[in-house]
């Protein structure tokens, strides 16, 4: 028997970890792809697709945001609790 030490634990890829990646990774994709918003109509209340478009994401990269942080922050509580430690 030998007292070596345990290897520390690396990244662990999760269900939960990769719904927080693609929570963060869609606004980029969706700026990105100037391709699919790049044109004029259709007009929302006399503004350009091109404009309201992007102002529509201001808001839903807010909420995807907040749902990986809540997400993030659940799954940081269950993996103190697995490992004993105090939960924040």
């Amino acid at each position: 028997m030998s007292d070596t030490p345990e290897a520390p634990a690396g990244p662990v890829v999760t269900p939960l970890r990769v719904v927080i990646a693609l929570c963060l990774l869609a606004p980029f994709v969706a700026m990105l792809w100037v391709g699919s918003y790049a044109k004029v109509d259709p007009t929302f209340i006399g503004i350009p697709f091109f404009y309201w478009y992007q102002m529509l994401w201001v808001l839903i990269s807010t909420a995807l945001t907040m749902v990986a942080h809540q997400l993030w922050r659940r799954d940081q509580r269950a993996r103190s609790t697995t490992k004993g430690g105090a939960a924040r």
